[in-house]
């Protein structure tokens, strides 16, 4: 299980953007594969800091993984849930160039490595939704409707970020790079492009739709079938129904992951149900029919005589269906036998005298359990 974003930054929950910001570049800086060349366990560090300030440098990512934890994510570095996509380290030092170029000279994103920052298409984040459902829909399946917001490349501009019939130009202050060296006596100090901000392209005529962003947030609605026998933790993958892709990039995938409600009357394990039922107590000495709810609705079924408080009685595939195959489970019915609280005179006499052949004792009349 991957660690928690926030101790990986070192940072508490309620940090700003700020702050979070310093506490990855201290990260990056301590962990960089230029200060640390041949470490493995430092580059994996590099690594999982960039992973943590992906999600938690994105406001509505961070916010996603607020509310659901590491859930909120798959894909990203080293088998964890992060919504980065990076697959090696040159990833990291095109998407956050201009923090690495605060602390190391020679305008290159990687540390004298002199990359400009990436422009072409990028596939989207997967990303990854939580449906919550009634037991109901796992017994003959389900389509659910399911809402979220997302990032997603705008159509308008197709992700440039510019107008139609425009585009964008290399930076002319940087040449490109994103950044800009400044010389102090021994020491050169490369930041940000004031100019592109990093980009190393501007655009002269924005996009309206994205006001050059090549972003947009975006409302996504979508119909999910939900299968029979799905569990709680199970996972359906939505293929290219995830975060937008970057400049024409395809999208992500969308991964919803079920979350079975707790039923008033039955419980589950695997494809058992399990519930109680309330057995009149002469029927449950004597046996006969008696209805019951299952699942699926009312039926009729036989309570044995000599039936005992708690005694099981199984009830063949009244239970849910396997999410892999044809086999339905059954349902198992605890015994609850209810005594009445006050009895009939004539049902008394009849139950003393019960009592009196087989030599049982019992309480007297009115001062007895009834109060007759």
């Amino acid at each position: 299980m991957p660690r928690d974003y926030y101790e990986v930054l070192g940072v508490e929950k309620s940090a700003d953007a700020t702050t979070i910001k310093k506490a990855y570049r201290k990260l990056a800086l301590k962990f960089h594969p230029d200060q640390n060349p041949g470490d493995k366990e430092a580059e994996e560090k590099f690594k999982e800091a960039a992973e943590a300030y992906e999600i938690l440098g994105n406001e509505s990512k961070r916010a996603q993984y607020d509310q659901y934890g590491h859930a909120a994510f798959r894909g990203g570095m080293g088998g964890g849930p992060g919504a980065g996509g990076f697959h090696d380290i040159s990833d990291i030092f095109e998407q956050f160039g201009d923090i690495f170029g605060d602390f190391f000279g020679g305008g290159g994103a990687g540390g004298g490595r002199g990359r400009s920052r990436s422009t072409g298409p990028r596939r989207g984040s997967d990303l990854r939704y939580v449906l919550q459902i009634d037991l109901e829909d796992v017994v003959e399946g389900a389509k659910k409707p399911i809402e979220f917001e997302c990032e997603d490349n705008c159509e308008v501009c197709n992700g440039s970020g510019a107008k139609a019939g425009t585009g964008r130009k290399t930076c002319g202050t940087c040449g490109g790079r994103g950044q800009v060296v400044r010389q102090q006596g021994f020491f050169s100090m490369a930041t940000p492009c004031p100019t592109c901000h990093g980009a190393g392209e501007i655009i002269e005529d924005p996009c309206d739709a994205c006001h050059g962003q090549g972003r947009v947030q975006k409302k996504r609605k979508l119909l999910v079938n939900v299968p029979a026998g799905v569990d709680t933790g199970t996972q359906l993958r939505l293929s290219e129904e995830g975060e937008g892709g970057y400049r024409g990039g395809p999208p992500g995938d969308l991964f919803v992951e079920m979350r079975v409600k707790p039923h008033r009357q039955f419980e589950r394990n695997g494809d058992t149900l399990f519930s109680q039922i309330e057995v009149p107590y002469l029927k449950a000495i004597l046996g006969g029919p008696l209805e019951i709810k299952t699942i699926r609705g009312k039926k009729q079924i036989e309570i044995p005589p000599g039936t005992q408080p708690y005694n099981e009685i199984r009830i063949p595939k009244e239970g849910l269906p396997s999410l892999r195959g044809t086999r339905i489970g059954d349902l198992i019915l605890r015994a609850k036998v209810v005594f009445p609280k006050k009895l009939k005179k004539e049902e008394e006499k009849l139950l003393r005298q019960i009592a009196k052949n087989n030599g049982e004792e019992v309480s007297e009349g009115k001062s007895g359990l009834f109060g007759f």
